[in-house]
């Protein structure tokens, strides 16, 4: 991926997991591509990539992306005050379950944003599903991320996705400022570290995991760090997600 044109990467992001009624993914995935991208990025956010869930078709995975904990209060007040999210809400809420499964997160280090170019999202109308696959693993923490734990995962880890193929990764974890924009609510259950790793297709994907890398050089220096649990999700983008191959 050449994102060398955009350089605004975002220092908080919004990992946001909707569960919809069954058979509405798709109802509310052509409302969001097609309404709910520029809207959002106009008054100050970044809509970074959005995904079906491969694994749970009631699932919905979409990234958001704020400058600062300022800039989230000022732009999420702006698009839920505004007129456009008034006249596609019903809509919208009308697909989902659950909207409360997110996580406020912040950069691991400086330079691990996943690198993004709202360039690279396809256009209005835009129907094809574009490549890459995009593994989603956040480890829940005992404590908060330590600087050795970061630093592995910087140093050795990185550079294994990069030997097997990766072609962007993003790494974050826990932002620990209070949530001020009480309408929608963020999970404050412990504190987690998140890889998100872009495959070109998931035959490469399916390649790294048949490799020895993660096994011999990750999982057992991994487990050095106390972990309450982990969870993985496969995911795709939708035909509007500026995240893709």
């Amino acid at each position: 991926m050449n994102e060398s044109t955009y350089d605004k990467q975002p220092g908080i992001v919004e990992l946001r997991q909707y569960t919809l009624h069954s058979h509405k993914r798709d109802v509310l995935i052509d409302l969001f591509d097609r309404e709910l991208v520029e809207t959002q990025e106009e008054v100050g956010m970044t809509v970074i990539g959005q995904f079906r869930d491969l694994d749970n078709p009631d699932r919905f995975v979409w990234l958001r992306g704020f400058e600062d904990m300022e800039a989230r209060h000022a732009g999420l007040t702006a698009f839920y005050d505004g007129s456009v999210w008034q006249r596609h809400a019903s809509t919208a809420n009308a697909t989902m379950i659950d909207s409360d499964n997110v996580l406020l997160l912040r950069p691991a280090w400086p330079g691990a944003q996943l690198p993004m170019n709202p360039a690279r999202r396809a256009g209005h109308g835009a129907t094809a599903i574009p490549s890459g696959f995009v593994d989603v693993t956040i480890y829940y923490l005992k404590e908060p991320a330590s600087e050795q734990l970061l630093r592995f995962c910087r140093e050795c880890v990185s550079g294994v996705f990069d030997r097997g193929g990766v072609c962007a990764q993003g790494w974050y974890i826990t932002e620990p400022s209070e949530n001020d924009f009480c309408r929608l609510p963020v999970r404050t259950d412990g504190d987690v570290l998140i890889s998100i790793a872009l495959f070109p297709d998931m035959a490469s994907y399916d390649a790294f995991g048949r490799s020895s890398l993660w096994v011999q050089e990750v999982a057992p220096r991994m487990a050095w760090w106390p972990m309450r649990f982990i969870e993985k999700y496969r995911l795709v983008p939708t035909a509007r997600s500026a995240i893709h191959a």
